[in-house]
């Protein structure tokens, strides 16, 4: 997880092009010949990809600026690690 990239793709793709662009990912991870080196890379992506969704979503739903939402959800995941 980067949190300036996931900011980068919050700014600049809608939540619906965020989704679809999971889903590939998704589909394509799923593929039976594909490495372990890019298994742990289309993991990387998707987890930029869903964090900049849970920052659009934290926008909308908790009116936050896409700062404080960024903020807020870095908060959240290193809160989830510490446990």
């Amino acid at each position: 997880m980067k949190l300036p990239i996931i900011r980068h793709l919050q700014k600049n793709n809608s939540v619906e092009e965020l989704q679809h662009t999971a889903e590939v990912l998704e589909s394509f991870s799923e593929h039976r010949s594909i490495s372990e080196t890019e298994t742990d890379v289309v993991g990387e992506l998707l987890t930029n990809v869903c964090g900049a969704i849970e920052v659009h979503e934290l926008m909308e739903k908790e009116n936050l600026s896409s700062i404080d939402a960024a903020n807020a959800f870095s908060k959240k995941v290193l809160g989830s690690i510490d446990r």
